[in-house]
């Protein structure tokens, strides 16, 4: 007979006590203790294999002896998520997608799974139907192609499997033999060895362990979608996110039509990259060029508008910022913005009027980022400056300029990191010229590009060349 005994976890950070405490001492957050029962099992537990075949034991080898993995990456034709991988999915890793209901996570894989004609990729849902599923699937309007046997009786293919047990998984993955798993979602599944919930710390950490085995014995990638906080954490212990190879965001607004795929880790690539896609009627489609989309396009001059140069990771944008400057006709003037901070945008107004000389303190003035992005680069300041000049002064900056250089608190021009690669993206725009720092000048040569480069080195100088 199986020992049962109780235990008390923390939810937010996954440390364990035997008795209630009101302060986790691992993460210092308060009551975030719940008891769960723990059993405790024999030595086959958490093994994913169902047969009789035993695992040789593992020796310890010199690391020359080590050969790399002969399997190459998995290119998916998502070029999006092969940027964010680092170029294709690797095989045995286990891959955690998190983020907000509605986002489109689920969209994402089986979209992802459908595309992957010549391979076998199981889809197990803990959360919509094998009906449910099949509607999704064909608003997509993804036809399913099995042209290539990877099995002598399982060609490839999308398959969906709706179970929740562990146990009853695996025993269908040694039948099917995939090639791909995707689980939706982590906080759904249950193991028989944990008499917890499902979704519990316990049942979470224990399902992972299984699946991660699997994963690292088979060659086969698995991708996890999980649940997120109201703070925006992945629900579940934090050990989750250490346990698994890739921690991927996918960001946005439910009310805007573009997403962000973001890594926060990789142990297979960098966590500079990102991917954006358009969310649309049948399905996510990718933005390879995400500067046109967010720049507007316009008929007639507008003031307020200037086009900063940002980095989302390595990736260089340029955005669109707008800005409307209005006499306050309320006592406390009004400081709104959407996708960058108010406080540096209340820093900006404060350096505006004490060295540039201009009255804002009784103006309103609102502050939006196109497209749904919040932007956190620096870099953009000048960009934000020069557009709320404009509107308060109701002059039109050339719509063929654009801006790249942080601002310091007295005025000065200060410079940015990776400005090649801003004016590499203004000049492939059609960008006829671009104000940096004139720190930065010594670190790049302006003959090697077509745009014209104007460094600046006070607010003064950028404001007597546009406004006179």
């Amino acid at each position: 007979m199986a020992k049962v005994k109780s235990v008390y976890f923390c939810q937010n950070c996954g440390y364990q006590s035997s008795k209630w405490v009101g302060k986790c001492p691992s993460c210092e957050e308060w009551n975030t203790f719940v008891e769960e029962i723990v059993q405790k099992e024999d030595a086959k537990k958490g093994d994913w294999r169902t047969s009789t075949s035993q695992k040789v034991a593992a020796k310890p080898r010199p690391l020359e002896e080590i050969n790399p993995l002969d399997q190459p990456r998995i290119i998916t034709p998502d070029k999006e998520l092969n940027r964010v991988l680092g170029g294709g999915i690797v095989p045995g890793s286990l891959i955690l997608i998190g983020g907000e209901p509605g986002i489109g996570k689920s969209t994402l894989l089986l979209q992802i799974a459908l595309q992957l004609a010549d391979y076998k990729v199981l889809y197990v849902s803990g959360e919509e139907s094998e009906q449910q599923i099949k509607m999704r699937a064909e608003r997509l309007k993804i036809a399913p192609q099995n042209t290539l046997l990877k099995a002598e009786d399982s060609p490839a293919g999308c398959y969906i499997l709706t179970e929740t047990a562990t146990q009853n998984i695996f025993k269908q993955i040694e039948v099917l033999e995939p090639d791909i798993l995707v689980i939706d979602s982590i906080q759904t599944l249950q193991s028989a060895f944990i008499e917890s919930g499902a979704g519990s710390v316990s049942q979470v950490r224990e399902c992972t362990a299984e699946l991660m085995k699997f994963a690292k014995e088979s060659s086969t990638p698995v991708f996890l979608i999980g649940h997120i906080t109201k703070d925006g954490a992945i629900a579940g212990p934090k050990v989750l996110e250490h346990m698994v190879d890739t921690v991927l965001q996918f960001e946005g607004d439910r009310h805007l039509v573009y997403r962000i795929l973001r890594a926060t880790k990789n142990r297979f690539g960098s966590t500079s990259e990102l991917g954006i896609y358009e969310m649309l009627g049948d399905g996510l489609r990718e933005v390879s060029n995400p500067s046109e989309i967010l720049i507007s396009q316009r008929e007639e001059a507008i003031s307020g508008i200037a086009i900063g140069a940002t980095l989302e990771g390595n990736r260089p944008l340029l955005i669109e910022i707008q800005s409307l400057v209005s006499v306050s006709s309320y006592g406390t003037p009004q400081r709104s913005t959407t996708g960058f901070d108010n406080k540096r945008l209340n820093m900006l107004l404060a350096v505006l009027e004490k060295r540039g000389g201009f009255r804002l303190g009784a103006q309103d003035v609102f502050l939006n980022i196109t497209g749904g992005l919040k932007i956190e680069d620096p870099a953009i300041d000048l960009a934000v400056c020069t557009s709320i000049i404009s509107s308060y002064e109701d002059m039109v900056i050339p719509h063929d300029t654009c801006f790249a250089a942080e601002v310091g608190l007295g005025g000065e021009i200060r410079a940015v990191n990776k400005i090649e690669n801003r004016i590499s993206e203004a000049e492939k725009l059609g960008f006829k010229q671009i104000f940096i720092s004139k720190f930065a000048m010594k670190s790049i040569n302006p003959n090697n590009f077509k745009i014209t480069i104007k460094a600046v080195g006070k607010l003064e100088e950028i404001f007597a060349d546009l406004f006179g």
